[in-house]
């Protein structure tokens, strides 16, 4: 038999609330297939799997609180006989009165979970009352930030950090993203963002030691580059949701990806993939007016890249003054996987691709 557990659902969240199943016993599953929905303390996430075979038996039922890592479900993998077990038979159904079954319905409670204690186990409108009020989640925005605390004083603790900064001259890049929109149609307009996420994913290849994991005392480079994307929520708080193979992608793909992980990120839809596979952090917060930025890592992780506002700036070269857009870029790295001199060539690197927008 096969175990599916419940996937890392990304530094900060260790557990998870099973809402449904999408599938039964009996049912095939393939690699990347979506199995369930699990509630977090940011979202409401869609799990993959990436096993293959046929379930066997589904371990945790909806409405439970489980630790990532527990055994959701069994399959009967290659060579196994698939044998589904006989359902067992329907208890003895239990008096319900009428009101208290409507009262059920609006509040979402499974009435055949309730112990009734009315006469001969009824349930009652009261025993509904009690059974939604128990299962009612916690506060979603308190325990984001709870788990927020929790994964950056982690951070702070066991990552020794080192920051540097570096002024990065955009008129280059501002000049051929405006010729460039020019021949797009509005709806497929590229944003300065998606060129700063490109530059960095790209400068993650010359770098590997800025793209991977801390674990068990030792560095792990990614062989993939993922960069997760730092989207504030309307609701408060924060999350980094992975866009996969961003070094591969051409500029236009790349933004469709980044306008759509914004937009179900928000909605509270995104993939157990998507969150436990971010290999270095982006953080871009020009859009709130700062300068710049100086994040905290998400652990494992080991690096983190920024990026204030744009902003016309006085700019000396070639001994004349002129103005011209610039953006402050800082990272965010750990010292025990690198250092200064490392960190210094990697923003060199981001910077130099941004003078070249045309190879992006």
């Amino acid at each position: 038999m096969i175990e599916f557990k419940l996937p890392s659902l990304g530094a900060d969240m260790d557990e998870g609330r099973l809402v449904e199943w999408k599938v039964k016993p009996g049912d095939p599953v393939k690699r990347g297939d979506v199995v369930a929905v699990v509630d977090t303390s940011k979202a409401a996430v869609d799990v993959e799997i990436w096993q293959e075979g046929i379930v066997q038996s589904l371990l945790v039922q909806p409405g439970e609180t489980v630790p990532v890592g527990t055994v959701l479900a069994l399959l009967s993998g290659e060579g196994e006989a698939a044998v589904v077990p006989a359902p067992a038979p329907s208890p003895a159904r239990r008096p319900v009165s009428p009101l208290a079954r409507k009262r059920a319905r609006e509040l979402g409670v499974d009435i055949e979970r309730i112990e009734g204690t009315g006469p001969s186990g009824s349930v009652t409108e009261q025993d509904v009352a009690r059974a939604a009020e128990a299962s009612a989640p916690v506060d979603r925005q308190a325990q984001m930030r709870q788990a927020i605390a929790a994964a950056m004083s982690r951070s702070k603790r066991e990552i020794p950090h080192y920051y540097l900064g570096e002024t990065i001259p955009l008129a280059t890049a501002a000049a051929w993203l405006t010729a460039c929109n020019a021949e797009r149609p509005v709806a497929e307009r590229l944003l300065m963002a998606v060129l700063q996420l490109k530059a960095v994913a790209l400068a993650c290849r010359e770098f590997p030691d800025m793209n991977g994991f801390w674990r068990d005392g030792a560095y792990v480079a990614s062989s993939a580059i993922h960069p997760g994307v730092a989207i504030s929520l309307r609701s408060g708080g924060l999350i980094a949701p992975a866009i996969h193979d961003a070094a591969d992608k051409p500029l236009g793909t790349l933004m469709r990806d980044l306008t759509d992980l914004v937009r179900r990120a928000r909605s509270g839809s995104l993939r157990s993939s998507e969150l436990s596979e971010p290999t270095i952090t982006v953080t871009n917060l020009g859009d709130q007016g700062v300068e710049s930025v100086f994040g905290v890592i998400y652990p494992p992780q080991v690096a983190l890249v920024g990026f204030g506002r744009i902003a016309e700036r006085p700019w000396a070269e070639n001994g004349s003054l002129s103005i011209r857009p610039t953006v402050s870029a800082s990272l965010s790295a750990d010292h025990r996987v690198s250092d200064g001199h490392r960190g210094a060539l990697f923003l060199a690197d981001i910077r130099e691709l941004l003078q070249h927008p045309e190879r992006l």
